[in-house]
């Protein structure tokens, strides 16, 4: 029985000058099930620009979605979130 993978959060990290955020963006909507992706700049050193990653859709790949990430030039370092099942849960904050 295959997952149910609906949303993806990736850490991933690319060299300053490629691939272009935009092309990343368009490998990543290139893989079957992906039907929205945010990409938010989380740092920038001198090398390299880090970035979550937020991935939605259904029956997502994941090693496509990986493959597709270091095919254009850059690579996943983590899963930072999973959400699967036949719907989503939105993340309520805990109160202490």
């Amino acid at each position: 029985m295959e997952m149910n993978i609906r949303r993806l959060v990736l850490d991933v990290d690319k060299a300053i000058a490629r691939p272009p955020i935009p092309d990343l963006a368009k490998a990543i909507n290139a893989v079957p099930g992906v039907e929205a992706l945010n990409i938010v700049v989380t740092e920038i050193d001198i090398q390299t620009v880090g970035m979550e990653i937020t991935i939605q859709g259904e029956m997502l790949n994941y090693d496509a979605i990986v493959q597709a990430i270091e095919d254009a030039g850059a690579v996943s370092h983590s899963i930072d979130e999973i959400a699967t099942g036949k719907y989503l849960i939105e993340s309520v904050t805990r109160k202490r």
